[in-house]
């Protein structure tokens, strides 16, 4: 997921997005554990997708407090 498409969720997509998208890693870890992923690299994009929408909650976290 590239960070514009990120930037256009509302703060609750962005909320629903980050849990289906941790569960979706942990599904794909435990498949790695009992059998080798066809392309591994997989892993790696759903953790820094995670790590995406993680950055934007904060930064809208902080735009929200700095208003306040």
């Amino acid at each position: 997921m590239k960070q514009e498409v990120i930037r256009e969720l509302s703060t609750a997509d962005l909320v629903e997005r980050l849990e289906e998208e941790r569960k979706q890693l942990i599904k794909l870890k435990l498949n790695h554990a009992v059998s080798p992923l066809e392309n591994p690299n997989k892993i790696k994009a759903y953790r820094r997708t995670i790590a995406r929408l993680l950055t934007e909650v904060k930064k809208r976290q902080l735009a929200e407090s700095n208003n306040a």
